[in-house]
């Protein structure tokens, strides 16, 4: 039987945060060139970097570091301040699918991370085309 949430158990099967960190590195770095990304970001990345490391961490089955010091993730209407269209999310979902590729702890999740990734970014958009 495949599980409902096959994102939810990547954390077990990876068995560790550093990934998760690599991850967030490997993304941001491609965000700081991303011409499209960049401009919706703060010129410091370091809250950004920790907040998507430990929401990634507590949504893949890790420990709830996230919701303990920022309460309950509302992510929709965290990004709410921010113009999110197709074309951002596509460059979102790119720069993360790259990431992915360049954490090969992910290997053997890069479809379900995909898949997680693509449907997550198309539920931030917030305005018409």
């Amino acid at each position: 039987m495949q599980a409902l949430d096959p994102f939810g158990s990547i954390y077990a099967k990876v068995g560790s945060e550093k990934p998760f960190f690599s991850l967030v590195e490997a993304f941001y770095a491609l965000v700081e060139q991303d011409e499209i990304l960049r401009p919706l970001y703060p010129e410091d990345l370091t809250p950004a970097k920790e907040h998507l490391a430990l929401f990634l961490i507590q949504r893949s089955g890790g420990r709830n570091t996230y919701s303990l010091e920022r309460g309950h993730p509302r992510m929709r209407a965290r990004h709410m301040p921010f113009k999110i269209g197709q074309k951002e999310r596509d460059a979102w979902v790119k720069n993360m699918n790259q990431a992915i590729g360049e954490t090969p702890e992910f290997t053997p999740h890069k479809e379900v991370m995909q898949d997680f990734f693509s449907e997550f970014a198309t539920f931030m958009i917030n305005q018409p085309h």
